[in-house]
């Protein structure tokens, strides 16, 4: 092994407080799950439990596991955490449906004395509903990835172990965000007709795009603190940040396309177009007067 690289691993020291965590979270939600599996096993079948441990595991290699010991030492590697944390964990871990699983793995006597509280309070349904806005997740998760990937702002974050760590949160909890409208797990409610998470996919995939390749073909070294990093496998610092690059532009829009052609196809369904037009020719006997009126809620 290259003396680096033993030297990286020996370095490393395993984030005991972040897995206690990350298997605390796995076994509340398996314990939601089992009962929820048992009274709804439609709505919460196996492949819901697989997906949330998927992201575990996913949030596991980005920050717990022996790649964080290479982030400083290879862009690419950085970019792979990224990639990770922001469209591989989250959209895994909804499609769980993880919220009701959480609270149904909760103690009752935890549940009642703080989950209930805050779920019948009215200052944070008016946040939650803000912060699920599609508008406000695109673009708070795009400003995260500019953000972020600005020289100043990532170069801070790989020189101090506190602001790494705020940039991950800030990835992680934006990306969230970002996937909630697209993945729209149960029991939510859309807030925008499911033909505009084309667009709003598309358009992630445009930004994602360009940074990208502005890494790949800026031809200049984007973060100088890599011209300084030990050089591992070969890589120079300029060929390291094509990589990276590379990571970031085709996994990344694989991750966009894929849900977005998906929905498309959803979309012409033939039973999604019949529904369609049961509901178009509804309004348009109920303009024509064929039916009353439906009443004001």
């Amino acid at each position: 092994m290259n003396s680096l690289v033993q030297a990286a691993f020996d370095s490393w020291t395993p984030p005991v407080a972040t897995i206690a965590m990350l298997l605390a979270t796995a076994a509340i939600y398996a314990r939601g799950f089992h009962r929820l599996h048992r009274q709804m096993p439609t709505r919460f079948p196996v492949w819901r439990l697989a997906a949330f441990m998927g992201g575990i595991a996913a949030l596991f290699i980005a920050i717990a596991s022996p790649l964080e010991a290479f982030d400083d030492l290879l862009l690419q590697i950085h970019m792979t955490q990224h990639l990770l944390l922001m469209i591989v964990a989250p959209p895994l871990l909804l499609a769980g449906a993880p919220a009701i699983a959480l609270v149904r793995g909760i103690p009752p006597r935890i549940s009642k004395a703080i989950v209930g509280p805050l779920l019948r309070s009215s200052a944070v349904r008016r946040l939650f509903a803000w912060l699920t806005q599609p508008l406000v997740c695109w673009l708070a998760f795009a400003a995260a990835t500019w953000g972020w990937h600005l020289p100043a702002g990532f170069q801070l974050a790989l020189r101090s172990d506190g602001w790494h760590v705020a940039e991950h949160a800030c990835f992680f909890t934006t990306a969230l965000m970002f996937w909630y409208p697209v993945v729209q797990p149960w029991p939510s409610v859309a807030r925008w007709p499911r033909w505009a998470m084309i667009p709003y996919l598309l358009l992630a995939d445009g930004q994602n795009t360009i940074l990208a390749a502005l890494f790949m073909f800026s031809g200049r070294l984007i973060y100088p603190y890599y011209a300084t990093a030990p050089r591992i496998a070969g890589f120079t610092p300029l060929g390291d940040q094509i990589v990276a690059g590379a990571i970031m532009w085709v996994p990344g829009s694989i991750f966009y396309l894929v849900p977005a052609t998906l929905i498309m196809f959803q979309m012409l369904a033939p039973q999604n177009l019949t529904r369609q037009s049961a509901r178009e020719a509804e309004i348009h006997r109920r303009v024509a007067g064929e039916l009353p009126a439906a009443p004001h809620l």
